[in-house]
């Protein structure tokens, strides 16, 4: 019994003789044992006193007082962890993307034909506003799951994800780039498992302006698919053999077109760290089997505005992407990449494809300064591109200046060729065989992310 314990039954014992006492009041028989079974126990407790010495006085159950500068206790700790200890593993990440950019043809509307995110010649223009919230698996502490969100706006969200042409419904998922949770499943080196909407990794260049070589994106990039939603999987054979396989909706349809789903199958190679070679396959019906129907305003049917059920005839449409890419760092200052395109499109009875190849070359000749270049040719067979058969080339100049990590300037210089006449002139109905535009790119970003985003 400790030494509190004590004093509170010596309390609770002589309480009524201390009152009695006062009170002079002669002691019954039962108080006089009560009396001497106290003085039993005081005699006791000194002689333990005595034995243990002053250590004694402190009870081992009895918590001692906490300084103000003592620290937390792991498991107190993680009991009363902050908010910030949540999302300590959370990055919240921000970039800002903007423009002015001449085109030489003075082109009516001041429309810079095949580009992607540049659009518009002679405007001091917002190419996009982005924030990416991401809290990444992490196995090793014991989280499987993951989750990332893409917000997007300006001229870019337009090009990547507010086409009618491909979303039933643009203006529902238009802000959403991307959206997709993660589950790495405990199988061999582990299994990773998307669901979502995710950025298209067929093509080598990709949405965030600071992770390319150039500020303009080639006719592959406009070309290609931007985004899928769906599942995709992806499992490390080897450190360097990589599968992936995705079961989506179709090319940039966050809702289907019709009931069949596309498929792909990637293989991305490293044999080595600075070389890496992805060989790619994408496969789908395409066609759509609905008649669109964007925000008609009074929904005919008992649903959300926008949803369809007018039919339209169902054709053989067969979508393939024979696609692959390769990336070498030459060395700390020499960056090449490569990529080779194929693609078919068969709408019965009418068969189009087009063959593609892009080279690029950077130079880091400074730590705040770089060179870049890229080289195009793009045989648009049918018009799936362009809209008319053709053979189209670019090349492309881009300056690089880093004044600091997190803001980077560029100056671009392109030309664009047609072997006929296409690209926009400065009259109505005037159209040339060439366009040259000469852009200044300002890029701001922010955030704990690492690499690429």
């Amino acid at each position: 019994m400790s030494h509190a314990r004590l004093c509170l039954h010596v309390f609770l014992f002589t309480a009524p003789l201390l009152v009695a006492a006062d009170m002079d009041q002669p002691l019954t028989p039962r108080e006089q044992k009560l009396l001497a079974r106290i003085d039993t126990m005081e005699q006791r407790l000194a002689a333990l006193e005595a034995r243990l010495g002053p250590a004694a006085s402190v009870a081992p159950d009895t918590p001692k007082p906490v300084q103000a500068s003592s620290a937390v206790a792991p498991a107190d700790a993680k009991r009363f962890e902050p908010a910030g200890g949540f999302l300590a593993d959370t990055t919240f990440n921000m970039t800002l993307d903007g423009y002015y950019g001449y085109n030489f043809n003075q082109p009516v509307g001041r429309i810079n034909l095949l580009r992607a995110y540049d659009v518009l010649s002679n405007s001091f223009s917002l190419n996009q506003a982005t924030m990416v919230i991401e809290r990444a698996p992490d196995v090793e502490a014991g989280r499987r799951f993951g989750m990332r969100v893409d917000l997007q706006y300006g001229q870019a969200t337009e090009t990547l994800q507010g086409s009618a042409a491909n979303e039933p419904r643009p203006q529902v998922y238009r802000p959403v780039f991307q959206a997709y949770g993660t589950y790495i499943l405990p199988v061999g080196s582990g299994l990773t498992v998307d669901f979502g909407k995710w950025a298209s990794a067929l093509g080598i260049e990709n949405n965030y302006t600071k992770d390319q070589m150039n500020y303009s994106r080639s006719y592959l990039f406009n070309f290609l698919p931007f985004y899928h939603f769906g599942f995709r999987s992806s499992y490390n054979v080897s450190k360097w053999l990589n599968l992936s396989y995705w079961l989506v909706n179709g090319v940039q349809q966050s809702e289907d077109f019709n009931g069949n789903k596309s498929q792909a199958l990637l293989l991305t190679v490293k044999p080595s760290s600075k070389v890496a070679f992805n060989v790619n396959y994408y496969t789908g019906n395409e066609g759509r089997d609905t008649l669109p129907a964007l925000n008609p305003g009074i929904p005919t049917l008992p649903t959300q505005p926008g949803l369809s059920n007018v039919l339209l005839p169902t054709l053989g449409d067969r979508l393939h992407i024979y696609d692959s890419y390769v990336t070498w760092n030459l060395n700390s200052k020499v960056t090449l990449a490569a990529e080779a395109d194929y693609v078919t499109h068969r709408i019965e009875p009418i068969s189009a494809h087009v063959a593609a190849g892009a080279a690029y070359a950077r130079y880091q000749f400074a730590p705040k300064f770089a060179l870049s270049g890229r080289a195009e040719y793009f045989s648009d067979r049918g018009g799936l591109f362009s809209g008319t058969t053709q053979a189209l080339k670019e090349a492309t100049l881009t300056f690089d200046y880093l004044p600091v990590e997190g803001f980077l300037m560029r100056s671009e210089w392109r030309r664009d060729f047609s072997n006929r006449p296409f690209f926009l002139g400065d009259a109505t109905g005037l159209l040339k065989n060439e366009q040259t535009t000469a852009t200044l790119g300002l890029v701001w970003w922010f955030g704990r992310k690492t690499g690429g985003w």
